[in-house]
């Protein structure tokens, strides 16, 4: 990754929507006070969600929110990608298909036809997947939603010319920082911090209920030996399932975390 972009003096930055609820780019706007600092250095030229709109003009960086659930949004990312220098995918929707997604493993044109009156007019792809999955991505930031100041030091470190930093330890090292107990060992709660990316400082576990892994799979995630974990606390093979198959259901780890439960035939 070539992670310089401070050879010109205001970086264009621009700031996409695809099948999304908008968290992550209101991540940024409630940042305030360091959004305004931030638009001094950069230029922000598309942010829909902020006002300015230039969705076709070439930026340095692209950051991209939400999963490519459309022909549209086939066409529209890879048009994206040819006019970005980098391009960022946000949020656990682009990252991993997010909630969306849930509906890969379903007859989705059943639900359409269930739902809407004239099913034809609804144009979607059979399955809710992430950007990567269509394009080259420079770097990937996990979370649902991601944080205001994840984006923040993303963007201070391709300012000083130095790639982003991945923090892919787990969840449980959060805890452990700020001293809280583990829940799954006090209190029998099944929980998903082993597994589970850093970046959401512990709040769940810090609240007293389980981590659901809104940040994506960790490094070295030992999925087997969680599922075993969960399986010895009572949780059936479904439930387990459903553990790996929630926010980020895409995402490679968890994807085949669930399929070998359901090739196990314990499902």
């Amino acid at each position: 990754m070539n992670s310089a972009i401070n050879n010109s003096i205001r970086p264009r930055v621009a700031v996409h929507k695809f099948s999304s609820c908008d968290g992550c780019q209101l991540a940024l706007l409630n940042l305030g006070e360091d959004l305004l600092a931030l638009a001094e250095r950069v230029d922000l030229v598309h942010f829909a969600e902020a006002g300015p709109l230039d969705p076709d003009t070439d930026v340095d960086v692209a950051f991209v929110e939400g999963s490519v659930s459309t022909p549209e949004d086939i066409e529209r990312i890879q048009h994206i990608r040819q006019h970005s220098r980098l391009l960022i995918p946000i949020g656990a929707c682009a990252t991993a298909g997010g909630i969306q997604a849930l509906r890969n493993g379903a007859d989705g044109a059943q639900w359409v036809a269930q739902i809407y009156s004239h099913p034809e007019a609804i144009s979607s792809l059979a399955q809710s997947t992430p950007i990567a999955s269509h394009v080259k991505v420079d770097f990937e930031l996990w979370g649902c939603p991601v944080s205001g100041p994840q984006m923040l030091a993303v963007v201070n470190a391709l300012l000083l010319g130095v790639a982003p930093r991945d923090n892919a330890d787990k969840v449980c090292t959060e805890c452990k920082r700020q001293g809280h107990a583990c829940v799954m060992v006090s209190r029998g709660i099944a929980c998903m911090g082993p597994v589970t990316r850093a970046g959401c400082g512990a709040l769940c576990p810090g609240l007293g209920r389980d981590c659901y892994g809104c940040y994506g799979p960790a490094e070295n995630a030992n999925t087997d030996a969680l599922a075993a974990q969960f399986a010895s606390l009572g949780l059936a093979p479904r439930d387990i399932v459903q553990r790996f198959q929630s926010i980020n259901s895409q995402a490679p780890v968890f994807l085949a975390a669930a399929d070998k439960i359901r090739l196990r035939g314990d499902e």
